[in-house]
């Protein structure tokens, strides 16, 4: 199937058999190997990417359901927030062997603009909001994306100075 995504601001157009996932379309086809295959299960969140605004597990997703999508992947994120969270993330030593990383920026890039536009929680005292970025938040809000390394202080700190700078 001829399918046109524009990742990271770039139109692309690709041809590919609908059974390909996102991430491979990503990976496989267009050579963004920032986002990582994982699980290839939706339960570890390596993959994330930001599609339409709202972040995914791409590993779940046909590329084909994206057709006419925006992505936005780890290498394109820097360009399109400043790289606040990235020096951020170094600053608190919030990775050790990277593996994760793209995709907890992925995820939490996407996860402060819900904060921002008053999306609640499992753990909001409050469904109308404000909502705060307390650990607890960030934590609950991030608990898509693991860390085998347990690098979690560092990340929520990373989030928390990133999100406090907005």
């Amino acid at each position: 199937m001829k399918i046109e995504l524009t990742v990271n601001g770039t139109a692309r157009a690709l041809d590919l058999d609908p059974r390909v996932t996102l991430l491979d379309a990503l990976r496989e086809h267009l050579k963004l190997t920032g986002s990582k295959k994982g699980c290839d299960h939706g339960q570890c969140g390596a993959c994330t990417v930001i599609a339409g605004g709202r972040r995914i597990n791409a590993c779940l997703s046909l590329a084909v359901m994206h057709d006419g999508d925006e992505i936005t992947t780890v290498e394109g994120l820097a360009e399109a927030t400043g790289g606040t969270l990235q020096q951020a993330f170094v600053r608190n030593d919030g990775m050790q062997c990277g593996y994760c990383t793209p995709g907890q920026l992925c995820s939490a890039t996407a996860m402060l603009d819900e904060l921002r536009e008053g999306w609640p929680s499992h753990v909001s005292d409050d469904l109308n909001g404000p909502y705060e970025l307390t650990h607890e938040e960030v934590s609950e809000r991030m608990s898509g994306n693991l860390c085998r390394c347990s690098c979690y202080p560092g990340i929520n700190a990373a989030i928390t100075e990133a999100g406090a700078a907005k």
